[in-house]
């Protein structure tokens, strides 16, 4: 079995509490190739991608590029750019997905990216009108079980027609390849298999979240991940923007998080970070590591 297929299907490690954190994603359409890190690393200016990369700094928004599947030739210039931007807090009525399109990605620079990670999107661009948007990682550069293992699923998805279709630079959690983010709610998931992918959209297009391959939403911080992930499993609930969650610190890797539902119920789930044993590789081709984990030590209905 090769080292991608090893990782992806072999390892027990929960997937619960891994994804990527962002209050608001700025996705930039820029074709051709992609380097380890893309903002700097490719057909895109370089120049633009740092600035870009510097401004979101602190305000919660993280920027990403995007390209339909299928081949990326270096002669393929993106003479504009389709820019999506979604807000991914899932609690009610919080979330949003905005459409826009630039000639030159500079223009983005003029955004006010404290505001877009609040949530306020200051009339930016046109509401997206239609069903989710599945955001396959394929960046080879960065991790090839990425491409591996994601252009093929970004491509049997996009053949299938449910839903739009991109592939995306990064979401982290390489070791969970195939990875895919899913808009509007912002719930990560991975080890996908091309059914088990539909089955997420299909939900997400009914307004729910699918526990089973659920890396946690990239809206909540991870501890909030962790208690939201344990509220589901414990009472069944798989509406998307049915929980909210508050964290706080309690101590050196410790969090007391408050979870609520919109019918008036709440939890307190206390949550601890520790480390996945026994080692492994955080992605293909590195040395066997101890990544971090958030862990569910107590939940307690209020």
């Amino acid at each position: 079995m090769s080292t991608c297929a090893t990782l992806s299907r072999e390892l027990s490690e929960p997937l619960a509490a891994t994804a990527a954190t962002a209050s608001t994603w700025l996705l930039v359409e820029q074709n051709g190739p992609w380097g380890a890190k893309a903002l700097g690393e490719s057909h895109l200016d370089p120049v633009v991608g740092r600035a870009l990369d510097a401004a979101v700094a602190g305000t919660g928004v993280r920027v990403a590029l995007i390209r339909r599947p299928g081949r990326h030739a270096d002669c393929l210039p993106t003479a504009r750019h389709e820019v999506i931007v979604a807000h991914t807090v899932p609690a009610p009525g919080r979330s949003w997905v905005r459409r826009h399109e630039v000639t030159d990605p500079a223009e983005l620079l003029a955004l006010d990216f404290a505001a877009l990670g609040a949530g306020d999107h200051g009339g930016l661009g046109a509401p997206h009108v239609g069903g989710p948007i599945a955001l396959v990682c394929t960046n080879g550069r960065r991790d090839r079980c990425c491409a591996l293992l994601g252009r093929p699923l970004a491509a049997d998805l996009a053949a299938a027609g449910h839903s739009e279709v991109w592939e995306v630079t990064h979401l982290g959690g390489h070791r969970f390849s195939p990875t895919m983010l899913v808009l509007p709610y912002g719930y990560a998931y991975g080890r996908l298999t091309a059914e088990s992918a539909k089955d997420v959209l299909a939900a997400t297009a009914s307004g729910r979240m699918v526990p089973e391959w659920s890396r946690g939403c990239s809206g909540w911080d991870r501890p909030g991940q962790a208690a939201d992930h344990a509220v589901r499993l414990a009472t069944g609930e798989t509406r998307a923007d049915a929980l909210t969650v508050a964290t706080r610190p309690d101590g050196a890797g410790r969090w007391r998080v408050e979870v609520r539902h919109e019918d008036g119920r709440a939890w307190e789930v206390r949550v601890t970070e520790g480390v996945s044993e026994p080692a492994r590789p955080e992605s293909c081709g590195k040395a066997a590591g101890t990544p971090s984990r958030m862990e569910v030590a107590a939940l307690r209905e209020l």
